[in-house]
């Protein structure tokens, strides 16, 4: 056995010859009185300087021996700093930079880890997500919201010392900790919550950001770790669903909605991409003629005979999938093209999403497509509501001046439901103003209600806008309206949303006699 680990050695072995070699050496030199001879010829040839030459010998070797002892040296530190980067190539291989935490990478060798543990222990596996950081890292700039991120790191840490904690990517972490019999996990939940949303200073500003956590316990809900983790992502899901800084529990019928989401999802892109949602047409009738002023472009999804999609459905999955804008697009271009088939007097309004307002190119889009399908941008009507405006006011003010600039009217949605102030009326200029449904539905009951359409409208008489009333769906609010000076109106009681071909129809009678202002369609 030590002859086979000398042989493996190439130092020890290398050694060893020149231990036996030395010796032999030592050994003839004695034998053979080696220095007596020498110090005989050094001196017989004392002409030809040979001491001087033996010294200069020996220093030179003393020298060599000088310099291989600082190599040697030299050589252990290379080897140092080697196995040191190593290490460090390691660390970052398994640890997040920004925050020292262990990444994705490590979170997936997590299970070896747990299976070195004792079997019996039992984990609970937090999966978190910040609310609102991508607003608060706009605002502070990437270097705040990188302080801000390490501010959570540590906040996890002091909540949770023992337990492992990963940053998965951006806002994202998950907290692995071991879990006593007595451990109330939904408790601890709301704790970590509660500590996140505590204001953070960054870099002289204070900051407030919110939680979305879900849990899952290990191995109750599932024997399989990666599968708990994904069982933690899906609570936090439905977490974050429900509105900012909750905690929930997994529970299996989680599963099931997650799936059914995913699946209305691709379901979704694929009729966006076979262009099957398709817009429809509600008439907007002008309240003093009784004609159809325009029309407004409303998405419908069809699924089936007589059904439909639910609007408010697939439009919010859409822009959480990202696929409003390419949505947007499709219905923006296909209502321009039945427009088209309208006389030069009717109008079509089209409705933009908020999420769209974040992206200064917005009007470059919309005037592309006006420029494809020729039509004229006097005769298109946009849309927003009240929540489009206080994302970011600059880009908004920047994207509805460009588009007021080339012709397009602007109309400001379901006003005074939201965040509409007086500020925002005379820091953006609209062109009209539309009354929320619910005011219209609700004034006949409600006096007060009835006083503040009377004021929404004198208000938009007073900036010189005009006023439209949704909703209206009996000849007593449209009575009401009328003699209040609405301009506009639409609701059942004009006519639901048509599909082009009716609209083109819709159009046509209303061209050859007066409309019946107290008819339902």
């Amino acid at each position: 056995m030590q002859m086979r680990w000398l042989k493996n050695n190439r130092a020890l072995r290398d050694a060893f010859v020149l231990a036996i070699l030395g010796t032999l050496i030592l050994s003839l030199a004695i034998v053979f009185d080696f220095h007596e001879h020498l110090d005989n010829f050094l001196h017989s040839h004392e002409y030809m300087q040979m001491d001087e030459i033996y010294d200069a010998i020996n220093i030179m070797g003393v020298m060599a021996l000088i310099y291989a002892v600082r190599r040697l040296i030299d050589q252990k530190d290379e080897i140092r700093r080697r196995n040191q980067a190593e290490a460090n190539m390691d660390w970052l291989a398994n640890h997040d930079p920004l925050t020292s935490l262990r990444n994705r990478r490590a979170l997936e060798s997590s299970e070896r880890m747990l299976q070195d543990r004792d079997k019996d222990s039992h984990h609970v596996i937090y999966s978190i997500d910040l609310d609102g950081f991508k607003k608060v890292n706009d605002l502070v700039g990437h270097q705040g919201g990188d302080i801000l991120l390490r501010a959570v790191a540590h906040r996890l840490q002091s909540i949770l010392p023992d337990a492992d904690i990963f940053r998965l990517g951006g806002d994202e972490f998950l907290v692995l900790a071991q879990r006593p019999a007595h451990m109330n996990c939904l408790q601890i939940g709301k704790h970590i919550m509660q500590t996140l949303c505590v204001p953070y200073d960054v870099g002289g500003m204070t900051s407030e950001i919110g939680a979305s956590i879900g849990f899952a316990l290990y191995p109750e809900d599932s024997a399989d770790f990666n599968d708990a983790v994904h069982c933690a992502d899906v609570a936090m899901y439905a977490a974050k669903k429900a509105g900012q800084n909750n905690v929930y529990a997994y529970e299996r019928i989680m599963e099931h909605r997650v799936m059914r989401r995913a699946e209305t999802e691709m379901a979704l892109r694929r009729a966006i991409r076979d262009h099957v949602i398709t817009p429809y047409y509600q008439p907007q009738i002008d309240l003093k003629t009784g004609r159809v002023h325009g029309f407004e472009a409303l998405a419908r999804w069809q699924t089936g005979p007589a059904q439909y999609v639910s609007p408010a459905d697939f439009i919010e999955l859409a822009e959480s999938a990202g696929l409003i804008v390419e949505l947007s697009d499709n219905l923006l271009r296909q209502a321009c093209l039945d427009a088209l088939q309208w006389p030069d007097s009717v109008r079509l309004a089209f409705n933009i999403s908020p999420k769209l307002f974040i992206d200064r190119q917005l009007g470059l889009r919309i005037m592309t497509i006006l420029a494809e399908t020729g039509y004229p941008p006097h005769r298109l009507e946009i849309e927003i509501t009240e929540t489009a405006l206080i994302h970011d006011v600059d880009a908004a003010v920047h994207i509805l001046r460009g588009l007021r600039e080339t012709g397009i009217r602007i109309a400001l949605d379901d006003f005074g439901t939201g965040y509409s102030n007086l500020s925002h009326l005379s820091k953006f200029q609209f062109d009209k103003i539309k009354l929320d449904r619910g005011f219209v539905i609700s004034f006949e009951k409600d006096t007060k209600q009835g006083d503040i359409v009377r004021a929404i409208i004198g208000l938009g008489q007073g900036l010189g806008a005009v006023t439209t009333a949704e909703g209206i769906e009996t000849a007593q609010q449209l009575d009401f309206l009328k003699a209040l000076g609405c301009d506009y109106g639409q609701g059942y009681l004009f006519g639901r949303a048509l599909p082009a071909d009716q609209a083109k129809e819709r159009v046509q009678e209303a061209a050859d006699k007066p409309t019946d202002h107290h008819s339902a369609a």
